[in-house]
Order: structure tokens, then sequence, then C-alpha cells
């Protein structure tokens, strides 16, 4: 088992190298020089003089392989550089803004696991029935429905129609409620009808057939013997849908006004804020890289049958 999770984490090494240079690489490409824009943010005129100038303090004229490791270097200390906007360390403002943007992530991978676990379970057990099929209606309408068409629709029928969670009241944690069941719609509606499927599979496995044989009730087979093993596809999807949640939170940060580092990045983007998206896009796929070494971790202990082998 350690052995697993120490070649997993070396395996991830390389990933984070790959990510980091091409994120780096990427915007480079842009039509919009870095020197350019921060002229322009820091309101000075953009001269020929002072183009030059700005590359040279921004390192902008050293050859790009020079740059990358340059900037790597000082990333991997979590200097991203100086917003071109705010002029503070781009790290300042992330531990500023990101925390409502994990609050606002966790939440939603939180009821996206209560929701398509239980009414998966339920929708299988129940199968054919109208619970089944009301619960297949709902994964259709939330899997179809787009998540800032479905904010809109809380904010006029909850706010304003019924006068009750006011998405801009405050930043308690009622504020979050809306946002959280905006975001985890589509993941959840996805798991339910993961977990039905999953269910139903393992639920007509011989292992399942011996069980009843040998005289356990039906709660235990369940429980014990198909619930465990259903769960494990759920859970592995799991890694992939926090990563959907922080890509989907910038919307919803922007829907519901709240203070997250997404809507700060798609500020930073609008604007050609050149470390701040740099931070924020590497900062992401750390994130995303680590919460599935987590959740392929956790795995083993779900199922111990599962053998992983120490080669990727």
């Amino acid at each position: 088992m350690l052995k697993f999770i120490a070649m997993r984490i070396l395996f991830l090494i390389p990933i984070v190298f790959i990510v980091s240079f091409i994120v780096f690489g990427v915007l480079r490409l842009s039509p919009i020089d870095p020197a350019f824009a921060y002229l322009v943010q820091s309101q000075i005129p953009t001269t020929q003089e002072n183009l030059e100038y700005a590359r040279a303090e921004l390192g902008l004229n050293l050859p790009f392989m020079q740059q990358y490791f340059s900037w790597l270097k000082s990333a991997m200390m979590l200097d991203f550089g100086n917003s071109y906007i705010t002029k503070r360390p781009v790290v300042d403002d992330i531990l500023y803004y990101m925390p409502t943007t994990l609050h606002l992530s966790f939440l939603s991978l939180f009821v996206v696991m209560l929701l398509g676990v239980i009414l998966g379970v339920v929708a299988a057990v129940k199968k054919d029935t109208l619970i089944d099929k009301g619960l297949l209606v709902f994964a259709f309408f939330g899997v179809s429905t787009p998540s800032f068409w479905f904010g809109f629709g809380l904010i006029y029928f909850v706010s304003i129609k019924l006068g009750i969670l006011s998405p801009y009241k405050d930043f308690s944690f009622t504020s979050y409620i809306l946002p959280v069941i905006t975001l985890s719609l589509m993941s959840a509606a996805i798991n339910i009808r993961l977990m039905r499927v999953s269910f139903l599979e393992h639920q007509n496995h011989k292992s399942v057939l011996y069980a009843y044989a040998r005289g356990l009730k039906k709660k235990v087979v369940q429980r014990r013997h198909i619930l465990r093993n259903a769960f494990l596809p759920v859970l592995t999807s799991f890694g992939m849908h926090f990563g959907e949640l922080l890509g989907g939170a910038v919307i919803v940060e922007i829907l519901f006004g709240l203070p997250g580092f997404g809507r700060y990045a798609v500020s930073a983007i609008y604007n050609h804020d050149y470390p701040v998206v740099q931070g924020f896009v590497m900062l992401m796929c750390i994130v995303f890289i680590v919460v599935n070494l987590f959740v392929d971790i956790i795995a083993v202990f779900v199922n111990p049958k599962i053998r992983y082998r120490t080669t990727i």
C-alpha cells in the first residue's frame, strides 16, 4: 500500500512539470504582448522604449526556455509574480480568494456524493417503480440543464419571488445554499444514473447469489456485497467531477457574486493579467491532481479486493 502511494506521488511529478510547461507555453501564444498588457494596466504610455524596458523588467527578452525555468523555479517557491492590476503578489490574492472557491467546490462535492449514492441506490432498489422513473426524470433534467440557466431560475423563484436565501445578502453559510445547489445539480444527476446502473449490475454477481444462499438477509447483502462493490466506479468518478466543480465554480461565483478565485481569474483573463492567469491554472491543475490521488487511495480501503500494481 505504501509502495503504491509512493509510486503514485512520484508519477505525479512529471505530470506537474508537463502541465506547467503547457500552461506557460500556451499563454505565450497569445497575440497580446505581456509587456504591452503590463504597461496598459499600469497606465504607462506604450512607447517602444517603455515596451523594451518592460520586457527587460519582466524577463521577456530572454530565450523561451530560460523564461520557463526562471518562472518554474519561482513557482515552486509559491512565487507567481505580481499582478499587473493589484500590484500585489499573486500568492496573496490566491490566499484571499481561494478559500471561497474551495468551500463552494467541496460543499458541492459533498452534495454530489450524498445525492448520487443515496438516490442512485433508491432508484436501483425501486427499479421500474414510479420512484425510479421520477429519479431518472430528475437525472435527465439535471444533465441537460445548463448551470447558469438553473442558477438564474433559483435566484428568480427562490430569492425574488419567495424572498428567501438571498445570494447577495452576505457570505455566511446560507449564502452558499443556492450556489451549491446550482453547481452540484449536473454532477449529482450523472452519479445517480451511474450508481443505479452499477448497483443493478453487481446485484446479479455470483457472490451475491452465494450470499443469499448462505441465508443472509437482503439488507445485509445489499450493504456488504452489492453497495460496496457498486460504489467503486462512482467513487472513481468523484475525482473527475471535482475538476468539473472547480471549473463550474467560475460561472457560479459570477452569477451569485461570490468573491472566489474563479471570478477573480476571469477578470484577470479579460485584463490580460498573465501572472494571475498562470497561477490560477497551475493551482487548479495541482488541486485536481491531488484530489484524484486521494480518490485512488480511498478506493483501496473501500474495496480491499482491488490489487494495485506498483507500476503505473
